[in-house]
């Protein structure tokens, strides 16, 4: 079976020195917010990686990490689905002041269901930290306490985002040339 060829860039949308001043710009929000206490970072595999990592280093408070995964089904392609935990977190999160970090957050959907179910394993505080926000998908209304850029109706890659599990490791965002 031959993988599809990738589609080649259109342009970059944000480069790596863009991406690295506006992560310091959230990890100074955060840090005010939060200042002097523990926050517990649990990212969304596979995506949010990198962005929590570059995150991580420049928050000046202490700092836990955990990870989930997730899993969407949907009976129609392009259509909202079922989600599920398909890695679940490591440690509990009871008491704690918790911030979850997306790679994207595109119609909320996904974001919603997890919200509410990590807030019912009752955190002291719970808020939402996404690297891209493409609210011109949003479906339904989610809280999003910080976010580093707000991006068009267009896919892309680069810094955790994928193509078919390619171009993760870009350093910076781009929009790949639609297929015509």
């Amino acid at each position: 079976m031959s993988e599809r060829p990738l589609p080649p860039i259109e342009r970059v949308l944000f480069s790596e020195e863009q991406i690295e001043t506006r992560i310091a710009e959230v990890a100074a929000e955060i840090g005010a917010r939060y200042a002097g206490k523990p926050l517990k970072l649990i990212g969304v595999l596979k995506g949010s990686v990198f962005f929590l990592t570059a995150l991580a280093r420049r928050l000046e408070i202490p700092v836990k990490v955990d990870f989930l995964a997730i899993s969407s089904f949907s009976s129609k392609a392009g259509a909202p689905g079922l989600v599920r935990i398909a890695k679940d977190l490591d440690d509990s999160i009871e008491g704690e002041d918790v911030l979850l970090v997306e790679d994207i957050v595109d119609t909320g959907f996904t974001l919603r269901y997890l919200l509410q179910t990590l807030a019912a394993r009752g955190p002291n505080s719970l808020a939402v930290c996404t690297f891209l926000d493409r609210t011109s998908k949003r479906l339904v209304q989610v809280p999003v306490d910080f976010r580093c850029f707000e991006i068009p109706d267009r896919f892309v890659v680069g810094y955790g985002l994928d193509y078919n599990q390619l171009l993760r490791n870009l350093n910076y965002v781009a929009v790949l040339k639609p297929d015509k």
